[in-house]
């Protein structure tokens, strides 16, 4: 697929320095990079990001290119620089002058240590947006905890309410996910905000919360003691996953008229005079009785038909489909979600996700693949006015 892009993308001319690791950091500078925004990606000499050598393909992460790296570091370069020596830290300081964004997501405190904070950056660059990504926030007693995103699910109470027999963990990384996309949004407000230094801190933790309005709302509003409902809507009934012939499908019928449509296109509007479900509290007191009569009913027929006839009568449902099928599935397959790359040194090609929305129905995308260790070191270094001898002293020094 030819990749069209946003003309003039909304970040275009904004340059950020992406100096983070595995997924919060990296996942929000993607965000970015797709946006139209110059990421350089600051990485240790000869390790580089660790994600480099996470994900499925044992070949690719022997390579420094694994699963895990290829998936959101494309549309960026790759500087490395050791930022524990002086050569390595005057280069990033005529970057930071140069730059409209650095974020990082090293602990709290590593940066400072490192006399590469906020405090000390903002002296070369007043304007300097410095986005910190951490697990806990820059304070408060969890602060210089390690974090993860298993951590994070556990500590947020994620895992509390997923699954039928809590504690269970999201299927992929939710926190980290939800980590970048937020540090991703505060940045961009940023950048439309006036012109001045801004330090922006991160929590995954805060922000895995903030998106659990309902169940954390239920709890300080209603006095709701949060708690894991498998995969049933704990806010209506019938409404959650029901075993068709051949497989699981989708129902919500979470209006009274949904639920009085569903019972009679099933020919079971007996159910609709029985006690036990004649209120929208009494169908959730008694959803399991009701998933059981429904299913009598639902069982007889594949999950497609079904799927199609509840749709045509309003009662919305949909299938349970795998990562796999939802992937080849026209409705994502022909909206240019996915983007493809041939990134040089691999002998393949790759496909990676591009980002959920369009702008003017053009979807953002980025037009080249994900770099390869320190592949752009020299010609960012030269255009920051280091000679060739200099690259060279600081390659022998190890601080590229």
């Amino acid at each position: 697929m030819a990749i069209e892009a946003i003309s003039p993308a909304p970040l275009s001319g904004v340059r950020v320095l992406d100096l983070t690791n595995v997924l919060a950091g990296p996942f929000a500078c993607h965000q970015l990079a797709h946006l139209g925004a110059e990421v350089i990606k600051v990485e240790t000499p000869g390790r580089g990001d660790l994600a480099r050598n996470l994900g499925a393909s044992p070949d690719l992460s022997a390579h420094g290119m694994g699963i895990s790296f290829l998936a959101q570091n494309a549309g960026k370069r790759s500087l490395t620089l050791n930022l524990k020596h002086p050569f390595g830290k005057e280069a990033l300081e005529r970057l930071v002058a140069s730059a409209d964004v650095l974020v990082e997501n090293f602990r709290p405190g590593v940066m400072n240590r490192l006399d590469l904070g906020y405090e000390t950056l903002r002296q070369t660059n007043p304007v300097l947006i410095y986005c910190a990504i951490s697990g806990f926030g820059q304070d408060g007693p969890m602060a210089k905890q390690p974090a993860y995103d298993q951590i994070i699910q556990g500590a947020s109470g994620v895992m509390s309410i997923t699954g039928h027999g809590a504690p269970t963990r999201v299927g992929y990384p939710l926190s980290d996910t939800i980590g970048g996309l937020t540090a991703a949004m505060a940045i961009t407000a940023a950048l439309n905000g006036p012109k001045r230094g801004t330090f922006i801190d991160v929590s995954m933790l805060e922000a895995t919360l903030a998106t659990m309005g309902w169940v954390v709302s239920n709890h300080l509003i209603g006095g709701a003691t949060p708690q894991a409902h498998g995969n049933e809507n704990p806010t209506s009934a019938p409404s959650g996953t029901f075993q068709a012939q051949d497989a699981p499908l989708n129902i919500a019928a979470n209006k009274d008229e949904q639920w009085q449509a569903l019972a009679s296109l099933l020919g079971r509007s007996d159910l609709l005079a029985d006690a036990r479900f004649a209120t929208r509290e009494d169908r959730k007191a008694n959803r399991h009785a009701l998933r059981a009569e429904l299913e009598t009913v639902l069982t007889g027929k594949p999950a497609a038909h079904w799927v199609a006839a509840l749709n045509a009568n309003g009662i919305p449902a949909g299938p349970v489909l795998s990562v796999p099928e939802i992937l080849a599935h026209p409705q994502v397959a022909d909206r240019g979600l996915i983007a493809r790359f041939e990134p040089d040194g691999l002998g393949r090609s790759i496909d990676v996700m591009t980002t959920g929305f369009r702008m003017d129905d053009v979807r953002p995308q980025v037009a080249t693949p994900p770099p390869e260790l320190g592949e752009h070191t020299h010609d960012i270094l030269r255009d920051l006015g280091y000679s060739e001898d200099d690259v060279q002293r600081m390659s022998e020094e190890g601080a590229i």
